[in-house]
């Protein structure tokens, strides 16, 4: 019984999760439309630094560090799936 409270606080945790995970997506997915809606073509090519203000810059490389912990997290739950299906 112990086993199955475990696996059942297991999911929930992964949902919650997941769901924290697509919120902060959504967040960073919206400011970045700041930089859709105010993007000046004189002072930059578009997606440059150079084109974008302080706060833009902020969102823009927060979005890549949270692409970059997303892919370590999904290599890590890819591995410890192929470590569960190899020991059957």
């Amino acid at each position: 019984m112990a086993n199955k409270k475990t696996s059942i606080s297991n999911i929930v945790f992964f949902i919650l999760l997941l769901a924290a995970d697509i919120i902060i997506y959504l967040f960073l997915g919206v400011s970045q439309m700041d930089y859709e809606d105010n993007y000046d073509s004189s002072k930059g090519e578009y997606l440059s630094l150079a084109s974008m203000n302080s706060w833009q810059l902020i969102f823009h490389f927060s979005l890549i560090v949270w692409n970059i912990f997303n892919v370590i997290g999904l290599i890590i739950i890819v591995r410890k799936l192929y470590k569960i299906i190899i020991a059957r």
